[in-house]
């Protein structure tokens, strides 16, 4: 890491501006109290964003591995009936590419 200089980054004079600003105001006794302007801050969610959400909570729900599937492929393997289709394998590798 090369630090040049003594300024700081720009996104911490922002910072920096920001705090400056909020001490001035403090002090001039801005008319709104800081409980009335923490009740201006509001969040608003857009349909699709909950929709999105919900979708992560039930994913995250979902097993990782699907035994059931890795079961089955298993026991084939072990009665010799897991046939590989090399044509097929083939044909998506070059799908892929």
């Amino acid at each position: 890491m090369k630090i040049e200089g003594s300024r700081p980054p720009e996104n911490q004079e922002v910072l920096l501006r920001a705090q400056k600003l909020g001490k001035q105001e403090t002090q001039s006794g801005s008319n709104e109290s800081p409980q009335r302007a923490r009740q201006n801050d509001q969040v608003h969610l857009s349909a699709k964003a909950k929709e999105m959400e919900e979708l992560k909570q039930v994913i995250q729900q979902m097993p990782e591995i699907r035994t059931d599937k890795v079961e089955t492929l298993k026991k084939a393997i072990q009665e010799g009936q897991y046939k590989v289709d090399s044509l097929q394998i083939a044909g998506k590798i070059l799908e892929e590419i």
